[in-house]
């Protein structure tokens, strides 16, 4: 419709349920989408990702039927992209491992780990 716009795509090799991204501009229209692919790469929680995937085989088979919407606001409840933030991964970023003996570190990275299982007092 528009003269000067074309559409691109990036190139896709598919090994069975593996995709590699080819890094590659070409010509033309995708012949399918590859969404989850790209959330999985870009670390989206496996909750959201297998949800996907459950929704996209019914888009395919033709038996999706989308939820109805809540009457109130209040009833909507949006699953978080990311993680939210941890203790541990606070620590981690304040930490300045270059003034840091390799000792010192590796008692750091000990105490952590005992954070994370629990067994820290």
């Amino acid at each position: 419709m528009l003269p000067r716009v074309r559409n691109y795509n990036v190139a896709v090799a598919e090994e069975g349920d593996r995709v590699v991204f080819l890094h590659k501009i070409v010509p033309g229209s995708a012949d399918k989408s590859y969404g989850i692919h790209v959330a999985r790469l870009a670390g989206l929680p496996r909750t959201v990702i297998h949800r996907a995937e459950e929704i996209l085989k019914e888009l395919e088979r033709g038996s999706y039927r989308a939820p109805a919407r809540p009457r109130r606001v209040a009833e909507v409840r949006q699953l978080p992209l990311f993680p939210e933030a941890s203790p541990i991964v606070e620590e981690l970023k304040k930490l300045d491992v270059e003034s840091m003996t390799p000792l010192e570190a590796l008692n750091k990275l000990y105490e952590l780990q005992q954070k994370v299982k629990g067994n820290y007092q």
